[in-house]
This record gives C-alpha cells, structure tokens and sequence, in this order.
C-alpha cells in the first residue's frame, strides 16, 4: 500500500481514503460495503487510477484468498490501462509507479496463500524490478521487508 497523492477535489479518493479508516480500524465488512458501493459507481472503464487504488485496498478487505487474488489482479489491471493523458499527471504518474512493487507484492502472497509457488516467484521477481520506484523511507523499508519475509517463507515451501 501506498501514500497515494490526492487531486484537489478529488472526492472519489476521499472516499476510498475513509474505507480504508475503517479497514484499518477492524470493520472490514463496512469497509467491503464501502469499497463495492464505490467500485459500482466509477465502473470498469472509471478512471483508472481510482479503480487501482479501489481495487487494491478492496483485495485487503477479502476473507477469501480466492476473492482477494481477484481484486489484485483488477487493481493491476487498472494499473496496467492507464492512459497516457493520466500517466502527464506528476501525482497520478508518481503514484502509480511507486504501486507497482507493492501490487506485485499482494499477488504473491495471495499466491501463495493459494499454494502456487511459481506465480508467487514470478510477482516477487516483479516486485524487486519495481523497486527503484520506492523512496528511501517508511513505506519503501516496508515494502522491502515484507518482500524479504515473503521470500523466506516461500523458500520454506
């Protein structure tokens, strides 16, 4: 996850912002509610740095690996299709390429959740080769322990 730069105005990310409070606060099942209720709104073809961001905190409010694989997989979908007029704009740029290792991360686990190894190898192989896009502080050292810890526990299997 990331600290996702947010347009003036923007009310979409204000929102998905205050479902990840509750995500974050425990109440998963509202923060699902809130998550689905927005995902209706902007739709499939929605901008797509708002259904990335969506997408990708919505995979962490799943109870089941299967769903949660899903929603990262939509989140790396929108990630993938965003436009070149999106991708001028500093933040949008910024943010979407510093998602990168972790969406690549959350596929991983969720692989491995699913008992798939080599898909799990092949987003963590992702991961380090989007790690250039990370700053160097909290959130790039979080994102590069958790790939250390997840590489530890995949050599286990």
């Amino acid at each position: 996850m990331t600290d996702m730069q947010e347009a003036p105005g923007d009310l979409v990310m204000t929102r998905i912002g205050q479902a990840m409070m509750l995500l974050h606060g425990g109440d998963r099942e509202e923060a699902r509610n809130r998550f689905g209720i927005l995902w209706s709104e902007i739709g499939e073809d929605g901008d797509a740095l708002h259904r990335c961001t969506l997408a990708h905190y919505m995979a962490d409010a799943q109870d089941d690996a299967g769903d949660e694989l899903a929603w990262d997989l939509r989140a790396l979908a929108a990630a993938d299709g965003l436009s070149q007029a999106r991708l001028t704009e500093h933040h949008a740029s910024l943010a979407v390429r510093a998602f990168y290792p972790s969406l690549h991360l959350n596929l991983a686990a969720d692989y491995v959740k699913l008992h798939r190894p080599d898909e799990a190898r092949l987003h963590l192989d992702r991961a380090h080769d989007a790690l250039d896009t990370l700053s160097d502080d909290a959130y790039g050292h979080d994102i590069r322990e958790a790939l250390r810890r997840l590489e530890r526990q995949l050599d286990t299997v």
